[in-house]
């Protein structure tokens, strides 16, 4: 008996371990039509899966008693035992239920479609998009495949070249909320230029690797009762990949053509003999891309990814005439300029070699601008001011992480760190002729100056989600830190000579921001059809900090000031003749005399004005830094309730408390009627707010702008500075926004349409004034003497209209498949009127509006962006073979100057341009030679498509307007995408 009982314990433990070891299961996944790629083969209760290829194979480990769950977009979800077997074939049917991916935002209950919710919500397959796709950053990628979403990247203007601002319905990069996971993203340290005109913080996407990123939400509603500060314009929510045993990675490499295709008639007759290309193809660049995940025991997982780019600059030259832009003035090519102390300079020795050899010709082409740049052997091109896309290096390394500390609780982690290095052409050619800033020792042809950037970022999101009782939690702390050194090099400080340093530290900006969260859920199944009820705290810490530059980067330097070292000196040189400033006007009485300074090592005199601090970005002072904190309390609650199986309302209510201004609530009610199996009706209202940013309440920086080619130095100044207080400018308060929707889904076949309406209007939006001086307001004078301030304002009140479209269709196409989407919106941009307090100025009423908030500023708000945007997009997929082909429409663009000028024909106007519409071609063809390896060739922008030049009176930086595809022209990749 014994030995029996013995025998059959060895047969049951030798079943359960046959029946629980790992076997590698191998499969074909098909439907009516033929095999099916794309299709996510799952092993039930746990994260490890897979995706079929091109061929529907696909490769899986799992116990022997496992379950395959088998899932794809339109088809009924299958479910198989694996009951020991290796090879497990599935065909799956069709199903008009299974309407489109489960979403996470926008709904707090489990299980919503993107048809289903009462709120507009685009889902983007990154995973499976990404390998046609020319764009390689989440940004780009985003912009190209969604319509609402656009990633603005300047072609110059200092720091705004280093971060792409994202923007959601044609606002600013700030009104729009960025997570993670569902967790909050913190933003970029730099307050960079946006679409909308006014510079502001945003979220640089480049540091998450996009081949760690499974899927992308995008809520096209304002959402700051659920989600808080910021939701404004909506959310967009980045869901990393769980995926385990399975390594991925890609290589791509392209370029630009750098073929410009503008008409000549376009251009005056001393630029077209100046529009020889620079180089050809440029813009090179590179990009691996790596990841791999690792199953637990325990059902947990471990996912991470990597990602090392590298991009050479895009350069576009302005390319203005000799006429516009002489690099030399009569005074270098006379050899008339002197040192401080009344030396002469030679700057054009080439004329004094003519003149000694008697050479009458060359001693009149040598005292022409265009004859000393031919004896130089230099083109006007080679001076120009170039614009154009950053030299960028990129490293980041993210993860995403999972495991069960119970049956009812599970740990998670996610984050990354990254590196990002940039320089770009975003400054003014400094030319030889410009004598307050010239130097014939250091640059004796005058100098490019480049800017350049180092990042550091950093998130680390953990926390612990599961069941406790009847509800469910997730309890977490997400932290997050940016920071950027600033640096300028090919440059130098005028004013302390040519013992300045050519390089320079111009400062460092950081931003942290630490939040703790508190969720719970609990989904009432009795109550009508089903209630679902979350509500749950938030507490988040930020800090924003400038640190200043070098102080030669900054400072007043002494090179251009004489000191009398005896009493009553007179103001003479070497030579006997008085001393001259930079324009060659001697230091003269009115008798014709020298000037004297009367008391030795006392009195002096400021013979030579040349440019103080750093070319062409001023280094960040001691009286820019800022080291600010705030903290920010929130509770809110969310419920949905289906009152019956067709007719959804949710409503959400949040109280938020921040240290600097104070108490905000917001509300939200949203509904969602189906009628009918396969068409649904659906809106909201919100409140919402925006809190001025640490970075726009603490940011104040001196800087050099050009009116024509014309030099000016001016101060933005923090609003609880000296200057903002004798002016009477506030504080900043929170923008208040009101955003309604209302649209519609249906289902018809294989086709998904959905339509949405909005408005959003916005109260107390957050600008930046024109140029406050002396002259116009005189309370500044002891503050700013001759300079200019500006200030940060709650200037007026906006709005933004439009509706949205989405249509989607599946289908199979002979032995392949075809997917095809065609999305559009059309938006109009108003703004309302400014809000412009009692100011201590000399203005007229008139003038004050115009200054408070200027005529192109309104301009660039309501149409210096494309009105509407249309995007066509065809994939197929057939054995081995798989292509994209996407077109986009960028609707028309109309700039609007900041002030009257002498315009080409010799009248006084504005300068105001339009910009007809554009349409680009982007396409990626693969084949896949085997289940390793594919190779994907393709471009973006193949018909190398340029907007039309700027005209001639604006024609200073930028020779192209950069809102609707930009100026980067024509771009072709190759990418060799693998797997082990």
């Amino acid at each position: 008996m014994k030995k029996i009982l013995f025998i059959t314990v060895l047969s049951l433990l030798h079943i359960y371990i046959v029946q629980a070891q790992e076997i590698s299961i191998n499969g074909k996944v098909s439907d009516a039509q033929g095999p099916l790629p794309g299709v996510n083969v799952m092993v039930k209760g746990t994260t490890k899966g897979v995706i079929t290829d091109f061929d529907g194979m696909y490769s899986i480990s799992a116990s022997s008693d496992a379950i395959l769950v088998f899932s794809f977009i339109g088809y009924a979800k299958l479910e198989i035992p694996v009951n020991s077997k290796t090879t497990i074939n599935a065909i799956l049917e069709e199903s008009a239920q299974q309407l489109t991916e489960t979403v996470v935002v926008g709904s707090r209950k489990q299980g919503r479609t993107k048809l289903d919710t009462p709120v507009p919500v685009d889902v983007i397959d990154i995973a499976q998009d990404a390998i046609n796709m020319p764009q390689q950053d989440i940004s780009q990628m985003l912009a190209a495949a969604a319509p609402s979403f656009t990633a603005f990247t300047s072609g110059g203007g200092d720091l705004s070249s280093f971060v792409s601002q994202p923007s959601l319905r044609g606002l600013a990069a700030s009104q729009m909320l960025v997570l993670v996971n569902g967790k909050r993203r913190h933003s970029s340290a730099i307050l960079a230029a946006n679409q909308t005109g006014t510079p502001g913080p945003g979220v640089d996407m480049r540091f998450i690797p996009s081949v760690g990123v499974e899927r992308i939400e995008i809520l096209r509603d304002g959402a700051s009762a659920q989600y808080g500060s910021d939701a404004i314009a909506g959310v967009i929510n980045m869901v990393m990949k769980k995926g385990t045993g399975e390594f991925t990675g890609s290589l791509t490499a392209g370029a630009y053509t750098n073929k410009p295709n503008y008409d000549e008639s376009d251009l005056t007759e001393g630029e077209r003999e100046l529009t020889r290309s620079l180089d050809g193809w440029d813009g090179e660049n590179f990009q691996f891309d790596g990841n791999y995940g690792i199953g637990f025991e325990n059902g947990g997982y471990f996912n991470a990814s990597i990602m090392v780019a590298q991009s050479e600059r895009t350069v576009r030259p302005t390319v203005l005439g000799i006429d516009r832009a002489p690099l030399y003035d009569d005074l270098y090519l006379s050899n008339g300029r002197t040192t401080t102390e009344g030396l002469p300079i030679i700057t054009n020795p080439e004329l004094i070699a003519a003149q000694a050899a008697g050479d009458a010709e060359a001693i009149a082409s040598l005292q022409t601008v265009r004859g000393l740049m031919e004896a130089r052997d230099i083109e006007q091109i080679d001076v120009a001011t170039y614009s154009g896309l950053p030299a960028k290096t990129n490293m980041s390394f993210a993860f995403n992480l999972e495991t069960p500390l119970s049956d009812t609780a599970s740990f998670y982690a996610f984050g990354d760190v990254g590196y990002q290095y940039s320089d770009a052409y975003s400054c003014f050619y400094r030319r030889a002729a410009q004598s307050d800033r010239a130097s014939f020792d250091l640059y004796p042809n005058g100098f490019r100056p480049q800017i350049y950037n180092d990042q550091y970022n950093i998130s680390l999101a953990t926390g612990v989600s599961g069941t406790m009782g009847d509800y469910e939690f997730d309890l977490s702390n997400t932290f997050g830190n940016n920071a950027a050194q600033f640096g300028m090099f090919n440059t130098w400080n005028a004013s302390i000579g040519p013992g300045s340093p050519t390089e320079m530290n111009l400062g460092t900006h950081s931003f942290l921001q630490n939040t703790i969260n508190l969720d719970a859920s609990h989904y009432y199944e009795d109550i009508l059809s089903g209630l679902n009820v979350a509500f749950g705290g938030e507490l988040r810490f930020e800090n924003y900090a400038i640190e200043a530059g070098q102080e030669e980067s900054y400072t007043s330097g002494t090179y251009g000031v004489v000191t009398a070292t005896e009493d009553n000196q007179a103001l003479v040189g070497p030579d006997g003749f008085p001393l001259e400033d930079l324009s060659g006007n001697p230091y003269v009485d009115d008798s014709g005399a020298p000037q004297t300074l009367e008391y030795a090592g006392v009195s002096q005199l400021l013979v030579k004005n040349y440019a103080l601090n750093c070319q062409c970005f001023r280094g960040f002072a001691p009286e820019n830094e800022s080291d600010s904190w705030r903290s920010v309390m929130a509770a809110y609650l969310d419920m949905e309730l289906d009152v019956t199986d067709d007719f959804l309302v949710s409503g959400a209510l949040r109280v938020e408390n921040y240290s600097d201004f104070g108490n905000v609530m917001t509300g939200k009610i949203a509904g969602r009627y189906k009628i009918g199996d396969n068409f649904a009706l659906r809106g909201s209202y919100s409140s919402g707010f925006r809190a001025p940013s640490l970075q726009e309440l603490n940011y104040s920086h001196s800087y050099t702008f050009f009116l024509g080619l014309v030099p000016f130095d001016g101060t933005l100044y923090p609003n609880s500075s000296s200057a903002a207080r004798a002016l009477g400018i506030g504080q900043l308060t929170e923008e208040r926004s009101r955003n309604m929707s209302i649209g519609f889904t249906t289902k018809i076949g294989k086709l998904d349409i959905t339509v949405d309406a909005y408005k959003i209007d916005i109260l107390d939006r957050i600008f930046e004034t024109g140029e406050f001086d002396a002259a116009s307001a005189p309370v500044l004078e002891p503050i700013i003497g001759s300079g200019l301030a500006s200030f940060r304002i709650n200037g007026g009140d906006v709005s933004t209209k439009g509706i949205e479209a989405v249509v989607n269709y599946n289908t199979s196409l002979g032995a392949g498949k075809l997917g095809m989407v065609l999305a559009g919106t059309f938006r109009e941009n108003k703004f309302e009127g400014a809000n412009v307090p009692d100011l201590n100025t000399t203005l007229t009423d008139d003038e004050l509006v115009d200054l408070y908030v200027s005529r192109s500023l309104i301009g660039q708000f309501e149409t210096g962006t494309p009105s509407s945007k249309i995007i066509g997009t065809l994939n197929y997929s057939i054995g081995k073979f798989s292509a994209m082909l996407r077109g986009t429409r960028y609707g028309s663009v109309q700039t609007r100057d900041s002030r009257t000028r002498t315009l080409l024909d010799g009248t006084t106007d504005y300068a105001d341009q339009y910009f007809t519409p554009e349409f680009t071609t982007d396409i990626g063809l693969t084949y896949k030679f085997s289940d390793a390896i594919s190779l994907t060739v393709g471009g973006n922008n193949i018909f190398n498509e340029y907007p039309e030049i700027i005209r001639y009176e604006l024609r200073t930086f930028n020779l192209y307007s950069q809102y609707q595809q930009g100026s980067a022209g024509a771009y072709y990749f190759g990418r060799l995408t693998f797997s082990l």
